[in-house]
């Protein structure tokens, strides 16, 4: 509802803001499209947060190579088209659960300080990056998976809804937002560029003076 002129303006906790959920930007490079057998070689994660304000902001990133699993698939074609040599000996590259380890204490981390109860995956075809992840929790057994298991922020619904574009490179640009192609499709650049995405977004619709639920 609209603010009078001398009524501060109302700034909502993120966990009010998103139903006790901490929104985190993921993005994975892997060796093919089926998570159950395609190894998963990069993870990229953007940890959001509320402003003063109330503007969502990109407020710490985490990026882990991983180590292709026993038997993983590696698709020639998947690595020709993310540039990744999994077997490159300065790739410093972590086994499965040790990268799930690394990537997911922060985000735990971040939940509790939030007051969240839990963390939910933004991405862009967000169901592809949350099935790998899913699928290397139940690989290694991991116990401490902050992710909601099957719900996420897609931005690629959400920049359809508002600037009429899907592709990421296409989204990024309809918003205002710089785009470089020749880093592209590496799980850093194109987590970045999605979190910018998702809070350009985000802080759009707050700034429209319409009734926002989340202040009732």
């Amino acid at each position: 509802m609209p603010q009078s002129v001398n009524e501060p303006a109302y700034s909502p906790t993120i966990a009010q803001r998103f139903r006790g959920f901490l929104p985190v930007v993921v993005d994975v490079e892997t060796g093919g499209f089926d998570p159950e057998h395609d190894a998963l070689l990069e993870i990229a994660v953007a940890i959001l947060a509320l402003d003063p304000e109330g503007m969502l902001y990109p407020a710490e990133s985490h990026f882990c190579h991983v180590e292709p699993f026993p038997g993983a698939n590696l698709d020639p074609r998947a690595l020709e088209f993310n540039g990744i040599d999994p077997h490159h000996p300065f790739r410093m590259a972590l086994p499965e659960k040790k990268a799930l380890q690394g990537i997911t204490q922060p985000i735990r981390k971040a939940v509790k300080q939030s007051g969240c109860t839990r963390a939910i995956l933004v991405g862009h075809n967000a169901f592809f990056d949350l099935n790998f992840i899913n699928a290397a929790v139940r690989r290694t057994g991991f116990k401490h998976n902050p992710f909601h298991p099957f719900c996420t922020f897609d931005t690629v619904s959400l920049a359809g809804l508002a600037y009429g574009q899907t592709v990421l490179a296409r989204s990024v640009q309809a918003a205002g937002l710089e785009w470089d192609g020749g880093e592209a499709h590496s799980a850093v650049y194109d987590t970045s560029k999605t979190a910018e995405l998702f809070c350009t977004i985000v802080n759009r619709w707050q700034q429209m003076d319409s009734l926002r639920p989340w202040e009732s």
